[in-house]
């Protein structure tokens, strides 16, 4: 199997192009630069050269000493390729060596023999090494200043970057008065667009947060009212509903009202979760007693196992809450037998289980989490999809993890995880 290549962070990404687009760009500036100086620098030497040769030949022609100019006839040193071209009765020069010297040779026909002209070389070559080792100091430190600038700025954009992203986390976590705005400071003069791309689309995305708070306040408001201007009628139907007569009709009607009383109060309940005006009111309680007459108190016959009883600091009226809620969803769109387990995870984390054998949750609910007025799986039963979103929202308030899986065997499993740091009391309550 193919191992994964490790993810290259953009800062890094961004670093690596800078560094090798000035790595390229002084490489072809360094080349052109050495070219056009070696020319010159060679192309003086060569001139002055031939310059000589062309003395060499008019002493030599006249039969005139030719002393002070560094003149040889047929020297055995001179390069093959300068040879061969003066043999077909042409001049020209080449760098060679001579007497163990870098020389610059410049040769021509001068009868039937060689007339060779030669100029020191070494002070030549040792300056171009010079001027190339310069050349390649430049680029290197250029290199390197433009590196450290180019991961100094990716940087900055990597982290304005994350903390968009970690704003992006937290509004799609639920905190939706997470803005970007808050974390980085306010917008420039002008507004983000004023500033650059990056600051755009952070402010695109408090823009998009904005939005989609005062929309969900609003749902949450309509929510609300409707099931407050539902409560004062309702009370007064069920009133009414008492003085009818006796019989199948009376049961029919009650029943019908005492449950859309229950969805209403569910309403309510939810509406103030969802505004955050829920607060617990925490107190050192024995877990296994507490599990057992929950679920007692719901009337279905479930199996209660305490397989490692604790005391956990929680607000037991809405534990209550959400173990009734659990163990009725369990019951009404599940399968018996339905079992609650208290037990305690590795590291003494409290834990409650509550299991049933039917169909398990459906693949929705377990990527996404319950949503209100959704019970779309087959086999489960209807309902309005209400008491499991209470359940999480308690939870929350409580400060406890509720997570929803299926079971290998089949089943659906809800599984409450309490805080690992036990309660600093000496009693507990009963």
């Amino acid at each position: 199997m193919r191992r994964p290549r490790p993810a290259v962070s953009l800062r890094w990404k961004i670093a690596l192009t800078v560094t090798a687009v000035c790595c390229a760009v002084a490489a072809v500036l360094g080349v052109l630069v050495h070219n056009a100086v070696a020319r010159q620098t060679v192309g003086q030497v060569r001139k002055e050269t031939r310059a000589d040769l062309d003395t060499a030949l008019d002493l030599f022609e006249y039969g005139t000493s030719r002393e002070g100019i560094n003149s040889v006839l047929d020297p055995p040193e001179l390069p093959e390729e300068l040879k061969k071209l003066v043999h077909r009765g042409r001049r020209g020069s080449m760098v060679g060596s001579y007497r163990g010297q870098p020389v610059m040779w410049a040769a021509a026909p001068a009868g039937n023999q060689i007339m060779a002209v030669w100029s020191p070389y070494g002070n030549t070559r040792r300056t171009l090494e010079k001027f190339d080792t310069a050349i390649l100091g430049s680029a290197v430190l250029a290199a390197t200043a433009v590196a450290l600038a180019g991961l100094f700025l990716a940087r900055r954009i990597s982290r304005r970057l994350t903390t968009t992203a970690a704003v992006a986390r937290r509004i799609t976590a639920g905190d939706l008065d997470a803005r970007v705005g808050d974390v980085a400071g306010q917008w420039p003069r002008g507004g983000p667009s004023a500033y650059d791309e990056v600051a755009a689309v952070a402010a695109a995305l408090d823009s998009v947060a904005g939005s989609l708070q005062g929309r969900l306040q609003a749902e949450q408001r309509f929510t609300a009212d409707v099931a407050h201007e539902l409560r004062t009628p309702l009370t007064g139907i069920l009133a009414s509903a008492a003085l009818l007569p006796e019989g199948r009709p009376k049961e029919m009607i009650n029943d019908r009202l005492h449950a859309l009383h229950r969805l209403t109060e569910d309403l309510l309940e939810i509406s103030r979760l969802d505004s955050g005006a829920e607060h617990a009111d925490l107190a050192a309680c024995a877990l296994g007693p507490l599990v057992t007459r929950s679920v007692r108190a719901t009337g279905f016959g479930t199996d209660v196992r305490i397989l490692a009883d604790t005391v956990v600091e929680t607000d037991r009226r809405r534990l209550d809450r959400i173990l009734a809620n659990l163990v009725i969803n369990a019951h009404r769109h599940g399968r018996p037998p339905v079992a609650v387990t208290v037990d305690a995870l590795p590291g003494g984390i409290p834990t409650i289980e509550v299991r049933d054998h039917g169909p398990g949750y459906p693949a929705d609910l377990l990527h996404h989490g319950p949503q209100r007025f959704r019970t779309d799986a087959p086999g489960r039963g209807r309902g309005h999809g209400l008491g499991l979103t209470i359940a999480v929202g308690q939870a929350a308030v409580l400060g406890i993890g509720l997570y929803f899986t299926n079971a290998p065997d089949g089943g659906a499993r809800a599984l409450l995880s309490f805080p690992p740091h036990p309660p600093d009391r000496t009693t507990a309550t009963p």
